[in-house]
C-alpha cells in the first residue's frame, strides 16, 4: 500500500527552502514579480542604448531567476501530490504571472534581432557584456526566425494555450486512469499502478508478467481515441508553430533550437537501425536463458535467475553510487554525500505523487531530484541517472554566469547515462560469481535496449507522425497504433511475439509530449560508453571529463561533447559504443560456456 506523503520520514523529502518557504512566501514573491513587470516599458524602443540594453537585460536575468524558482517549486510541489487544490492554484496563478512576463519582455528579442550582425558581434566582445556572449550568438542564430514585435506580442499572449497536452496527459495518466489488480500465476491478486508496473514486468512470475502487461496497455487502449487526439493536438502544435517561425518542419525546429544538427540526427537513426541485430542477439541470449519457445513482448525484461533480486535501502544506494564514481575524483564522490545530507532527493512514493524520477535545478538554489524509489537494483540505477544530472547542474552553476550556465537536454543525458554505467562497471567488477556477471551483463543490455533501441524507435515514432501531418495526410488512431507495432517489431526482431495490446505502448509514454527529446537519450548513452571506457583507460581524462560537466551552455552542444572527446560528426564515436556492447554480449556467452 502506497502511504501518504505525512507518512514518510523528512530526511527522505526534499528539502525546497532555498527555491521558497511555502504559500505565503510564494505568493507574497511573486506579487513582487508582477509589480516588476511595469519597469520594462521604459525600456521598449531604446535598446539601440547600449547602456538602456545591458540595464534591461540584466533585469530580464533577475526577474527571470526569481520567476524560475518560484514556479520550478510550485511544479515541484505539485508533482509530490498532483491532486492538492491549494498547489493547483499556486501553479494557475504562478503561469498567469509566467505569461505577463513574456508579454511585458515580448519586445526584447525582437528590439535586438533588428540590430545588425556587426553590431551584434561587436556587442559580443565588449566586457561588460561578456555574459551575454552566447545570447547575442542566438540573436544571430534566429534572426530569419524571429517575427515582428506585434506578432511575437501576440504569440506571448497565447502562450498559456500551449503544452495543455501534457497537462492532460499527466493528469489522467497519474491521478484519473486506475487500474484493476493483477493475478499472478497462484492466483494472488496485486495492485497495479505507473510505479510498480515495471516492478512487475522484471518478476520471475510470467503470469504477473502477462497480466501486468495486458492490463496496463489494455487500459490505455480503452481510451485510444481520447489519447490519440491529445496527441494529435501535441503534433498540430509544433508543426504550426514550425512553419510560423518559418521552419522546414518541427523536427528541424526542434534540432535548431538546441543547435544541434540534422546530419547528426540522421546518423543515429542510420548507426542504431546498422547495429539492430545486436538487440536481436542479446533477446535470443535471453529467451535461451528463460527456457522458453517463444519470447514474448512481456518477457524481456524478465529476470534470468529464479531467485529473488537483492533489495538495497536507500542509504546502500548512496554508498553504491559513492563507490562507483569514485573514478571522478573525491570532490565528486563528497558531493553525491552532500545530495543525501542536505535533502536533495524526494526518495520515496506516496500517494498521488507523479510517477516516474527527475532532476531539476535553478541557478542559485540546489538541485533536486524526485525518486519513486522501490529498494532494487533499478532504484539505485533511477538514483545514480538522476544524480549524475544534479551534479552536471551543480558544477556549470558553480563554474558560470547565470546566463551561460543553463544547458540544453541534447547534452544531458550524457552525465546521467556515464553515471548509470560506472554503476554498472562497478557491480560487475565486484561480481563474485558468473551468474552475478551475467545478471550485471543483462543489465548493461537492458540500458542500451532503453535508451539506444528503444528511443531510437520512439524517434521514429514522433518523426513519423509529424511528417504525416506537416504531407497534409490524416493523422488517426490506427494509423499511430499500426506505426508503433511495425516499429517495434523491427527493433525487437522477428523473435519477440507482439501481442494486440503492443500497439497501445506509444500512448503511455509522457515525453512524446516534449516533442523530439528522446533520441536523446541516444546520444546520452552512445556518448557515456566512449567517456566510461576513456575514464578507465586514458590518463589526464577526467579532467577533461570534469571541464564538459562545468561547461554548461557555453557553447553549442556538439562543440561541447567535443570537450569530453565525443565527436558526434564521427561514425566512430557510434562504432566504437556498439563495439563495447558487442563486448558485454561476448563475455556473456563465454560465461555460458563455462
Amino acid at each position: 500500500m502506497v502511504k501518504k506523503r505525512e507518512e514518510i520520514d523528512e530526511k527522505y523529502k526534499w528539502d525546497l527552502s532555498q527555491y521558497c518557504n511555502g504559500e505565503n512566501d510564494f505568493y507574497e514573491r511573486l506579487k513582487v514579480v508582477e509589480k516588476q513587470l511595469s519597469c520594462f516599458k521604459k525600456f521598449e524602443g531604446k535598446l539601440s542604448d547600449e547602456s538602456v540594453l545591458f540595464e534591461c537585460l540584466e533585469l530580464e536575468c533577475k526577474i527571470d531567476n526569481e520567476l524560475s524558482k518560484l514556479i520550478v517549486y510550485v511544479n515541484l510541489r505539485m508533482s509530490e501530490n498532483i491532486a492538492n487544490k491549494a498547489v493547483n492554484e499556486m501553479s494557475e496563478k504562478g503561469e498567469f504571472v509566467v505569461a505577463k512576463y513574456f508579454q511585458a519582455t515580448s519586445f526584447i528579442n525582437v528590439e535586438v534581432s533588428k540590430f545588425s550582425t556587426k553590431k551584434l558581434r561587436n556587442l559580443q566582445n565588449q566586457s561588460k557584456f561578456k555574459n551575454y556572449v552566447r545570447y547575442f550568438e542566438g540573436i544571430v542564430r534566429e534572426k530569419k526566425h524571429t517575427l515582428s514585435k506585434k506578432e511575437e506580442l501576440l504569440l506571448s499572449k497565447l502562450a498559456p494555450c500551449f503544452g495543455g497536452s501534457s497537462v492532460c496527459f499527466d493528469k489522467f495518466a497519474d491521478v484519473d486512469l486506475k487500474f484493476d489488480k493483477v493475478k499472478d500465476s497462484q492466483g494472488k491478486l496485486h495492485e497495479l499502478n505507473q510505479s510498480n508496473y515495471g516492478i512487475y514486468l522484471e518478476n520471475r512470475d510470467r503470469k504477473l508478467r502477462e497480466n501486468a502487461y495486458l492490463e496496463m496497455n489494455g487500459k490505455f487502449g480503452q481510451f485510444i481515441n481520447l489519447l490519440s487526439a491529445n496527441y494529435i493536438n501535441n503534433v498540430k502544435e509544433d508543426c504550426i508553430m514550425a512553419k510560423i517561425r518559418g521552419y522546414k518542419s518541427a523536427l528541424s525546429m526542434a534540432i535548431y533550437n538546441e543547435e544541434a544538427s540534422e546530419d547528426v540526427y540522421k546518423m543515429i537513426i542510420k548507426k542504431v537501425r546498422e547495429n539492430v541485430s545486436l538487440h536481436h542477439r542479446y533477446l535470443e541470449i535471453k529467451r535461451q536463458m528463460l527456457g522458453l519457445e517463444k519470447m514474448k513482448v512481456f518477457d524481456i525484461f524478465a529476470p534470468i535467475f529464479n531467485k529473488d533480486e537483492k533489495k538495497f535501502s536507500y542509504e546502500e544506494a548512496v554508498q553504491m553510487v559513492k563507490n562507483a564514481t569514485e573514478v571522478l575524483g573525491k570532490e565528486y564522490v563528497s558531493l553525491v554525500d552532500k545530495a543525501w545530507k542536505d535533502r536533495w532527493v524526494d526518495v520515496y512514493p506516496n500517494e498521488n505523487k507523479e510517477s516516474g524520477g527527475f532532476s531539476t535545478s535553478v541557478y542559485g538554489a540546489n538541485p533536486v531530484v524526485q525518486m519513486n524509489f522501490e529498494d532494487n537494483f533499478e532504484s539505485v540505477m533511477t538514483l545514480a541517472h538522476e544524480l549524475g544530472h544534479s551534479l552536471h547542474s551543480y558544477y556549470s552553476d558553480r563554474a558560470l554566469p547565470m546566463q551561460l550556465s543553463d544547458y540544453v537536454i541534447f547534452v544531458a543525458e550524457v552525465t546521467s547515462r556515464t553515471n548509470e554505467l560506472l554503476l554498472l562497471n562497478y557491480v560487475l567488477k565486484n561480481a563474485k560469481t558468473k551468474e552475478e556477471r551475467i545478471y550485471v551483463y543483462d543489465q548493461i543490455m537492458v540500458l542500451v535496449r532503453s535508451s539506444i533501441f528503444r528511443t531510437t524507435m520512439s524517434a521514429e515514432f514522433e518523426e513519423f507522425a509529424h511528417a504525416e501531418f506537416e504531407n497534409d495526410n490524416p493523422l488517426t488512431a490506427e494509423l499511430f497504433n499500426e506505426k508503433h507495432k511495425e516499429l517495434t517489431q523491427f527493433y525487437n526482431g522477428n523473435g519477440v511475439e507482439l501481442l494486440d495490446e503492443t500497439q497501445y505502448e506509444w500512448a503511455r509514454l509522457p515525453h512524446f509530449y516534449s516533442s523530439f527529446y528522446v533520441y536523446k537519450y541516444t546520444v546520452g548513452l552512445i556518448c557515456a560508453f566512449n567517456i566510461v571506457y576513456k575514464l578507465f583507460n586514458e590518463k589526464g581524462y577526467v579532467e577533461k571529463y570534469l571541464k564538459f560537466i562545468s561547461s554548461g551552455g557555453s557553447a553549442d552542444p556538439i562543440s561541447l561533447l567535443k570537450i569530453a572527446e565525443c565527436d558526434l560528426t564521427d561514425e566512430k564515436t557510434f562504432d566504437n559504443a556498439f563495439k563495447m556492447c558487442e563486448n558485454y554480449i561476448k563475455m556473456w556467452e563465454e560465461d555460458l560456456k563455462k
